[in-house]
């Protein structure tokens, strides 16, 4: 949700902050130098100010801390400094500041009330920095960091991490604005001191969590001086009513009830259909599809055989105790009767598809909680309602309105959207990176997306969470469940209503409300969740978390079978301002000498230059992949040979001379590739990832297809590699650096 406050009087220009506060309680803004006393207290850097009464004070004053100085007219109830002329800068002697603190004190005007002169050093430096909290009413007090200055706007260079913070998360906080060089050292001077830097945001962290009243703060400009130290010159606090919200949840439902969702010995569809059209015809065929062995019911008031299924015209004719998961396709009206009956029968769970519901306004909404309430009193684990269906392919469960069904894999989906489900279990069926379990949240009443995460945490069967939510009701709640949630298992996280636009988009579909962006952001960094942003980049990061191991460093090797694309994939792995194209080292260069041709690229990428033999690629390849400064590989060019072999067979020559000889071969050299890639991976435990273009535009080719077959994510490209390698290293160095 976006908040705007007016901003309060005399506060600074560019204040990114007082954009983003609650306008929710009454609040006050304290003067200039009681903010500024605040604040040092909290060990945020402050220039040798000094606060007086009259013009010779401000002389002497000016004369102990040395010249040049800024005097500027203080007060309570003084608004607007600089509109109103109460500034004076660059005064050089003692004679010049009281001459200008005469002139101000002279300006005062009577509904100032008392008033004073502070004079400060006139602090320099070419780089000014603004940081400072804000109390976001969905996630509570964050810091801020940001580059100031008159572009700082412009720019919106910023980066937020959840108070209080440790000294590791400012680094990270640090590192994590774009405009770096900034922060090197710059025109002359020196690099920005860091610790410094990060002393300022600990101090902010702890003053906000110890202070719950404090609404927000504003320190704007902190300029670096030449030497690199950040010094603060203007700051303000905002005091609001004291923050006394707490993270609130639903308890999470218990495991024996997830087991009767995911797992189930028995499934029941209510208003099972024999017409194709309808969802209880729909389900009903998807759960027979897929395979599922438990016992299968169905209820249709004739009483109708549906695909080989008597169903029955009230729940009492079924067994009890042998089914544990309802799928219920009737209509709202009939589903609190519905649920008492099959609460009598034994049914741990319930899986609601029903529509109207608290997307469907006021009295949707409490028909939701009236139904959440019901399902609470018998025990039941309501899923939905406005859902799309769940899916478990350790018991061959697919139950749901839609299609597809994928293959068995790592991969654990919750979504607040069923549309993004099918997206994701599509992805899975074209790239052969499996499912574990996958559930369409819907409304998310009763069970949230955080509530399907947290079970996948310890679920054996899944190795990475991907989630997408769109709609934030309560932002501390889920972050705190997710960064539990990413401490077990690698979290991918993908976010609808990053925009203005979008969040409106979100907040009409979902009828919940989108958090202000960049505040949950920095939750997701600090909490170590990996966050993408779309859902193709989502699900590729889950598949190569589900596919590949961790790196234990930066330096990538590229090997290319052709320029082009190694060019393009070195420009990717530069973008990414972590990875690093390592350069090779000599022993390496003199073995890949005894395999490739002169002209070899004698460089990363390793450009084979066309020189590859029978062995080449598998013995280069190891010998990259085995070298201890490499940390990683991706491989670029799989399926050429198979490519020509293609052609070769639809040329209309084939089999006749020799082609057949020879396209067995092509095909036969990168299944052996894809197989070399594999084996590599297992045996050095580094990521190895194989991209080409003929992942989509030939899947069947036998280069691409054997990556598949073993159990890797071929990648589209170069590019799309390495953003996944990315994600997987900056998941790995953020164990590294908490001892994970």
């Amino acid at each position: 949700m976006f908040l705007t406050v007016v901003k309060p009087a005399g506060s600074s220009c560019g204040n990114y902050l007082w954009d983003m506060a609650s306008s929710a309680h009454r609040s006050r803004t304290l003067s200039e130098s009681a903010s500024k006393t605040l604040l040092r207290e909290a060990g945020v850097p402050m220039a040798d100010e000094r606060e007086v009464a009259t013009a010779e004070l401000a002389a002497l004053a000016a004369t102990e801390i040395g010249f040049p100085v800024v005097a500027k007219l203080c007060g309570d109830a003084i608004a607007h400094k600089t509109e109103r002329g109460l500034v004076r800068l660059k005064l050089g002697s003692a004679q010049a500041v009281n001459d200008a603190a005469a002139d101000l004190l002279a300006a005062a005007r009577p509904e100032d009330g008392p008033v004073t002169v502070l004079v400060a050093p006139m602090v320099q430096g070419n780089r000014e920095l603004i940081a400072g909290v804000v109390r976001d009413p969905q996630f509570g007090a964050s810091v801020m960091l940001g580059i100031g200055g008159i572009l700082a706007e412009a720019i919106a260079d910023v980066v937020f991490r959840p108070a209080p913070l440790d000294r590791v998360t400012a680094h990270e906080m640090v590192a994590d604005l774009a405009t770096q060089k900034l922060l090197g050292e710059f025109r002359g001077e020196a690099a920005v001191d860091r610790e410094k830097l990060v002393d300022v945001l600990v101090g902010l962290g702890k003053l906000a969590s110890e202070r719950s009243d404090i609404a927000s703060i504003d320190v704007n400009p902190l300029i670096v001086r030449s030497d690199g130290v950040p010094i603060a010159v203007d700051a303000l606090v905002e005091i609001g009513e004291p923050d006394t919200s707490i993270a609130t949840a639903r308890p999470r439902p218990s495991d024996a009830q997830f087991k009767a969702l995911f797992e189930p010995q028995g499934v029941l569809v209510t208003g099972a259909s024999t017409h194709p059209g309808k969802f209880g015809f729909v389900s009903l065929h998807n759960i027979l599809a897929g395979g599922f062995a438990g016992g299968i019911y169905g209820t249709n008031l004739q009483g109708e055989n549906v695909l080989g299924i008597q169903t029955v015209a009230n729940i009492e004719q079924l067994p009890d105790n042998a089914i544990d998961l309802v799928f219920v396709c009737t209509p709202a009206s009939a589903n609190p009767a519905l649920l008492r009956a099959c609460a009598a029968k034994g049914v741990k769970a319930a899986f609601l598809t029903s529509a109207g519901y608290g997307e469907a306004g006021e009295e949707g909404k409490q028909a939701e909680k009236e139904l959440i309430a019901l399902a609470d009193e018998l025990g039941i684990l309501l899923a939905g309602p406005n859902g799309q269906g769940v899916v478990s392919t350790p018991a061959n469960l697919c139950a749901q309105i839609v299609a597809p069904y994928p293959p068995a894999g790592k991969i654990g989906v919750a979504s607040q959207s069923g549309n993004f489900v099918s997206s994701f279990l599509n992805w899975s069926r074209s790239s052969g990176v499996g499912i574990s379990r996958a559930v369409s949240a819907g409304n998310a009443a009763a069970v949230t997306v955080a509530d399907y995460l947290d079970y996948y945490a310890d679920d054996e069967a899944t190795a990475v969470g991907l989630a997408y939510v769109e709609g934030i009701a309560d932002g501390r709640t889920l972050m705190t469940r997710l960064a539990s949630v990413a401490q077990r298992k690698p979290l991918v996280l993908v976010k609808g209503g990053a925009t203005e636009g979008g969040a409106q988009a979100a907040a009409s579909h979902t009828g919940a409300l989108a958090a202000n962006d960049k505040v949950f952001d920095g939750f997701c960094r600090a909490a170590g969740i990996t966050r993408t942003e779309t859902v193709e980049e989502a699900f590729e990061a889950a598949a190569t978390f589900a596919t590949q191991p961790l790196p234990k460093g930066p330096n990538v090797v590229i090997m290319t079978t052709a320029g082009g694309w190694g060019v393009v994939t070195s420009d990717a792995i530069t973008r990414d301002g972590q990875l690093k194209l390592m350069e090779l080292p000599e022993d390496l260069k003199a073995q890949i000498d005894t395999k490739l041709p002169p002209r070899w690229s004698k460089g990363n990428p390793v450009d084979c230059a066309g020189g590859e033999t029978r062995d080449t690629i598998p013995e280069v390849l190891e010998m990259i992949a085995v070298h201890p400064d490499v940390h990683a590989v991706i491989y670029l060019g799989i399926g050429i040979q198979s490519n020509q072999a293609r052609l070769l067979r639809e040329g209309g020559f084939y089999p006749d001379h020799g082609i057949d000889r020879i396209v067995a071969y092509h095909e036969r050299q990168d299944q052996r590739f894809a197989e070399a890639a594999d084996e590599l991976s297992k045996r050095t435990g580094k990521p190895i990832l194989t991209a080409t273009e003929l992942a989509v535009a030939d899947p069947e080719n036998p280069g691409p297809a054997t990556v598949r077959e073993t159990g890797r994510l071929c990648y589209p490209s170069g590019n799309r590699a390495v953003t996944a390698l990315g994600h997987l290293y900056r998941a790995a160095a953020f164990r590294a650096r908490r001892g994970m």
